[in-house]
């Protein structure tokens, strides 16, 4: 699969632009039975199950409109010294990668990086999630038709056969899951000196001010809660609220869950699944002592037989021994703290790792500017949640602990290319004064070259 790449078979715009296409005819042909795996997956809604077929649709979109231009070398300027020379920086591709994707966006988060991959002149193996059988296999099964063998394979299987795969020399790896085995993949990827980019997740706090908007703040955060059932790396983790605005903001939730997931929101056909048992039992240990406690302020029911939890919020008054506070909780579960103030919000945040995200709700011009200064992050979004992954034009990564490396258009041409640097000095101007015999030069090269 390397060779295709080092023979330079992979470099024409017009390879990239018909794997593209395959691509394209891939996604068409996935459209239908992707609703089908997907439910059969992880319980989602055909409405969230089309999200992820379309988020995929839009990177392609964007990708090929704009990829004849991120292609193109880039001029780079040249000191006096080195005139009459012309240098540039091209887009090469790296060779062949590997993308391991996670269970809780199973197509997108494979196929997503693999539009990045192709436009970026690489072959690929990609290694879907054993966790969603389904996808894993209608994934496998496309691929197959569409593709030629030396350009994408699917490798299915368990950990092990992750494992093994991680043996092999691969140009780059990408990531995405959680920390645990993220550093698992980091350490396989050192023993080849390989690149990897490592998309993670952390705990991703949402900060509510006073003057924010409470009903379309509420009606936000529920759906952000509540979309996969939580189980999204950039869901908000847990809310960070002023004591003024507390308990109308809970009062608002309590309405718009009501709103979007019924009366029941058990039963609702809206309301994906928790991928399987052993995740859904790490969810319910967490809300045992809540419930004994009295400190569930919204929801709190499950259903073991259909692996359903309802959004649910939990008042939280000693976050450093909480353990709902300790690691990202990728469930619908909502924990709630209280702060004085923005200042007050960023010292909480700032006392656990970089989160992939950051929200914040209402706040002047001045308090966002703060926020900015205040936090590192690998986003920010203000008075809304999670969109920031569906703009192509955005990177899309983390920082420290919340991952390495990012993508999402032209970012992800970059990341799956290796900058060339290529210079060309012609012979017609060629000063003796840098050879030797050097002779008393040193002054007047000095004074040349700065």
């Amino acid at each position: 699969m390397r060779e295709p790449v080092h023979t330079g078979e992979t470099r024409p715009l017009a390879w990239r632009l018909q794997q593209l296409e395959r691509l394209g005819a891939l996604l068409e042909q996935a459209r239908e039975p992707l609703l089908q795996a997907l439910a059969a997956d992880l319980g989602k809604p055909p409405v969230e199950a089309w999200m992820e077929w379309q988020s995929v649709q839009h990177e392609l979109r964007h990708t090929r409109r704009h990829l004849a231009r991120w292609l193109r070398p880039r001029a780079a300027p040249l000191p006096a010294w080195l005139l009459p020379g012309r240098a540039a920086v091209h887009a090469d591709p790296l060779g062949c990668v590997l993308i391991i994707g996670p269970w809780n966006y199973p197509f997108q988060l494979c196929l997503r990086p693999l539009v990045s991959a192709l436009a970026a002149g690489n072959t690929a193996v990609l290694k879907p999630s054993e966790l969603a059988p389904h996808t894993a296999e209608l994934i496998a099964e496309l691929v197959q038709d569409r593709f030629e063998p030396t350009v994408v394979q699917v490798v299915q299987g368990d950990a092990a056969v992750g494992a093994r795969l991680l043996e092999e020399r691969f140009d780059h790896i990408f990531f995405t899951g959680g920390s645990r085995v993220g550093r698992l993949v980091m350490a396989a990827a050192a023993r080849h000196l390989t690149p990897v980019t490592l998309e993670l997740g952390g705990k991703s706090p949402a900060i509510v001010l006073d003057a924010a908007d409470l009903q379309a703040s509420a009606r936000r955060l529920v759906w952000g809660k509540g979309i996969n059932a939580g189980q999204t790396c950039i869901a908000p983790d847990h809310l960070l609220v002023q004591p003024g605005i507390r308990g109308p903001l809970i009062e608002a939730m309590a309405r718009e869950c009501r709103r979007l997931y019924g009366d029941d929101p058990l039963a609702s056909p809206d309301l994906a699944q928790i991928v399987d048992e052993r995740q859904f039992d790490r969810l319910e240990s967490l809300l045992q002592a809540p419930r004994q406690e009295g400190r569930i302020l919204l929801g709190g029911r499950s259903d073991r037989a259909n692996r359903r939890i309802e959004p649910t919020v939990i008042q939280v008054d000693q976050p450093e021994r909480d353990p709902l506070m300790q690691e990202e909780l990728f469930g619908p579960l909502l924990p709630v703290l209280t702060v004085t103030s923005l200042e007050a919000a960023l010292a909480q945040i700032r006392l656990r790792p970089s989160p992939l995200a950051i929200y914040l709700f209402g706040g002047s011009a001045a308090e966002r500017r703060q926020l900015l200064r205040g936090s590192r992050s690998g986003s920010v979004v203000f008075d809304d949640v999670i969109l920031q992954a569906a703009a192509p034009g955005l990177p899309f990564g983390g920082v420290g602990e919340s991952g390495m490396g990012a993508y999402h258009g032209e970012t992800g041409f970059r990341t799956f290319s290796q900058p060339r640097s290529v210079l060309d000095h012609p012979t017609w101007l060629d000063l003796p004064v840098r050879y030797p015999p050097y002779g008393g030069r040193l002054a007047w090269l000095q004074r040349l070259m700065g």
